[in-house]
């Protein structure tokens, strides 16, 4: 957190005829607008398809979702995963507020660091963590969260030969007993403690303590630093994170008196969601202005550790948190392009196309709901129902039946809370290119992430000189 109020970057909020988030909103002109930037020009300038990120928002997203867990518990450290976003400009604005990194995998780490995060400040989580990773992590004094039993060889040889000390975890599978009657609201199905026995992550009870005691009696110089579960987007209601909070810190009242090691740190994860009143989230909807707040997760979540602590004489650790999609999401949107308009009056449908696809927003496909405006026309009254739909080779269905305006050819579709997992999973199928990222500061613009050119797309490719040459045989061009 900065050490100054006075030091923060200062946040200017526009004003607009219509809030979709404080800095996105529909202005004077009836457009879409990000701070002052409207968006129809930023499509304008830049082309698309398009990803704009807007600085406000993002500073404003941590700040409110810091100042939520800080204000009910006494020791927070809030870890960005980068994995929503992992764009270098989007982890400079992060270090630049105080937050910590949330690391899977050695690029992902390598960005954080060459973005100069604190090491002191990050976490590699991950389950199959290679032999370079390892090192990257303990070169840098990132702390390494143990997901497989063999992990802690590969550990102790590392430290041993890099003579550096090294702060580890242990990430467990909680049983969750009392989440067993809840289902998940997310993009898994079934109930709660059966959705993580079955996932890949975590160590049992006993494998923990194992752990544990193997670390104690190493001789390489090894620090125990935390216990970690991330119940992962599961739910959206704040009882259920109380809940799982509970059971981590019962977890490590259990392994303080098998094994004498009292957990300094507890960190709970991500899966922290959001809403919106126009609805965003998976299956057609679900969260909306009913998902509880930063305000409720952080009260929520402090009252439940410190009273679990309190029941069982166990010394209140620090909370690790490791927010994604809660921040990122959004502070960012994508911009397409409407094409052809087709339309079949006698079954009342009318599709439309878009530059835009499933390619540059991949969790449409699990299903996934956007809210979706109309740039241009944001202001305008619906008038019919359309499916939005992109050009890939799939149905590619960006939002069904949704009601707009008269759209046609060259009017902008934007959809919202795409700052998360849009980019960082963008595909290739078709041959398409990545977009462009503009972020948005005030009335200023700025490229963050080129976009991708066809060259970027094949030059991965290589075709062998045989082929070659009968190719060209084909042609007579090879006798």
């Amino acid at each position: 957190m900065p050490t100054s109020a006075k030091k923060e970057f200062p946040l200017h909020r526009p004003s607009f005829s219509y809030n979709y988030s404080e800095f996105i909103g529909i202005g004077d002109n009836g457009h879409l607008w990000m701070e002052g930037c409207d968006c129809a020009e930023l499509a304008k300038s830049f082309g698309t398809p398009l990803y704009v990120m807007s600085e406000a928002q993002l500073r404003h997203n941590y700040r409110r979702f810091r100042d939520a867990f800080t204000a009910a518990y006494h020791s927070v450290e809030i870890l960005f995963a980068n994995k929503s976003n992992n764009g270098l400009a989007i982890r400079h604005i992060m270090n630049q507020e105080g937050a910590g990194g949330d690391c899977f995998g050695y690029n992902e780490m390598y960005l954080a660091l060459l973005a100069g995060s604190d090491p002191n400040k990050m976490a590699l989580n991950g389950s199959n963590k290679e032999p370079a990773e390892i090192e990257l992590a303990i070169a840098n004094g990132v702390c390494v969260n143990i997901d497989a039993m063999d992990e802690i060889d590969m550990i102790e040889e590392t430290a041993r030969r890099l003579g550096r000390e090294t702060h580890v975890g242990v990430r467990v599978k909680l049983e969750l007993p009392e989440l067993k009657d809840h289902h998940s609201t997310g993009v898994h199905h079934g109930a709660m403690p059966d959705i993580v026995r079955h996932e890949k992550w975590g160590m049992t009870y006993d494998q923990a303590v194992e752990l544990v005691e193997r670390i104690q009696n190493s001789d390489a110089d090894l620090v125990l630093h935390e216990l970690h579960f991330h119940l992962s987007r599961l739910d959206n209601q704040a009882d259920a994170f109380a809940l799982m909070a509970r059971d981590m810190v019962r977890w490590a009242a259990k392994l303080k008196d098998d094994t004498g090691w009292a957990a300094p740190c507890i960190d709970l994860g991500g899966g922290w969601t959001f809403g919106r009143k126009e609805k965003t989230g998976p299956r057609g909807g679900v969260d909306d202005e009913r998902v509880s707040s930063y305000e409720v997760y952080g009260r929520e979540v402090g009252l439940a550790v410190k009273d679990e602590c309190k029941k069982l004489n166990f010394p209140l650790p620090t909370l690790r948190i490791e927010p994604g999609r809660a921040i990122s999401g959004p502070a960012g949107i994508s911009i397409g392009q409407v094409g052809a308009v087709k339309d079949w009056p006698e079954k009342g449908l009318k599709w439309v196309n878009l530059d835009l696809s499933g390619n540059h927003v991949p969790w449409i496909t699990i299903p996934h709901h956007y809210h979706i405006v109309p740039v241009n026309k944001a202001a305008e009254t619906p008038k019919e129902t359309v499916d939005i739909v992109g050009p890939i080779c799939t149905h590619d269905i960006l939002g069904s039946s949704r009601e707009m305006p008269e759209l046609v050819r060259g009017d902008l579709i934007a959809m919202l809370d795409t700052g998360c997992y849009a980019e960082s999973l963008a595909a290739n199928f078709n041959a398409q290119c990545k977009p462009a990222t503009v972020l948005v500061s005030g009335e200023t613009a700025e490229v963050i992430t080129e976009r991708e050119r066809l060259t970027d797309v094949i030059g991965r490719f290589r075709v062998p000189a045989r082929l070659l040459g009968a190719s060209q045989a084909l042609h007579g061009v090879l006798n």
